[in-house]
């Protein structure tokens, strides 16, 4: 069993060292369960963003973010699309393209992010249409998704949790 230690794999990544797959997963696994420091988080972040990523650290970075929850299956005759993001100024992309993919055929279950400091993220502005409901039960946002083509759900302490943790450090 090999240990790691969050501070030798953030200096690794600071210090402009491609990580591994299975650095990336213990990073992630630390965001999710807490064993990663709110410092840490954020340097880890700040290091990635000043370093940036290679493609495998990407795939691997995604794909460990995907599964630090409940991965949900869509046994479904259309492609399944998402378009992960990180938020940005204004959040003018999720809200135009998860209607445009659908009606072009694919099916568009969107996790998205809340605060995004003052232009607020894409369920914040959701959340501004009475009625809407940003994070239905999983039953809910499923039909939605398969009746409609589309639907925007927040993250929860199932689905995404590294995401929901990594964003609030960020803001």
């Amino acid at each position: 069993v090999v240990v790691m230690l969050a501070s030798e794999v953030i200096r690794r990544k600071r210090d402009g060292h491609a990580l591994n797959a299975d650095e990336l997963q213990f990073l992630v696994r630390g965001i999710t369960d807490g064993s990663l420091s709110d410092a840490q988080v954020g340097a880890i972040a700040m290091a990635l963003f000043l370093r940036g990523m290679h493609k495998d650290e990407r795939v691997a970075f995604t794909a460990a973010m995907t599964r630090s929850g409940a991965v949900m299956e869509w046994d479904i005759d259309r492609p399944v699309i998402d378009k992960p993001s990180t938020g940005g100024v204004g959040d003018k992309v999720s809200l135009m393209l998860a209607p445009i993919l659908a009606a072009c055929g694919g099916a568009v279950p969107m996790i998205s992010g809340r605060g995004l400091g003052h232009t607020g993220g894409t369920l914040d502005k959701m959340d501004a249409i009475p009625g809407y409901v940003s994070q239905p039960d999983i039953g809910l946002f499923r039909k939605a998704v398969l009746e409609t083509g589309a639907a925007i759900i927040g993250q929860t302490s199932d689905l995404a949790p590294a995401d929901r943790r990594l964003y609030s450090i960020r803001d």
